[in-house]
């Protein structure tokens, strides 16, 4: 049985996983497998091919990332929109 913390774990992290992304590219531009590394480096957690584009398209459609192509690849950029999403997300982190 998985315990009351590592369940809560799980759910911030997986669940909130555009958190992770934003604030990587807060430091900046990067492409889906540069992001998906990075979240595993800095935060501790594997995220799936999948899941990470499903959160990137879903950050696109709401306007807190931009991308370009470069070549093979799709960078992704936070915009100002994704920032204060991001300053948002802190205050109410903080509140807590």
């Amino acid at each position: 049985m998985e315990s009351p913390i590592e369940r809560m774990k799980r759910k911030i992290m997986k669940e909130n996983l555009w958190f992770f992304i934003l604030k990587i590219l807060e430091k900046n531009e990067k492409y889906g497998k540069e992001i998906r590394e990075n979240v595993k480096k800095e935060y501790g957690f594997w995220v799936g091919n999948v899941t990470a584009y499903k959160v990137l398209y879903r950050l696109d459609k709401g306007g807190y990332v931009d991308f370009y192509d470069k070549g093979r690849r799709r960078y992704y950029k936070i915009t100002s929109k994704g920032k204060n999403e991001v300053k948002d997300a802190k205050k109410f982190l903080k509140s807590l």
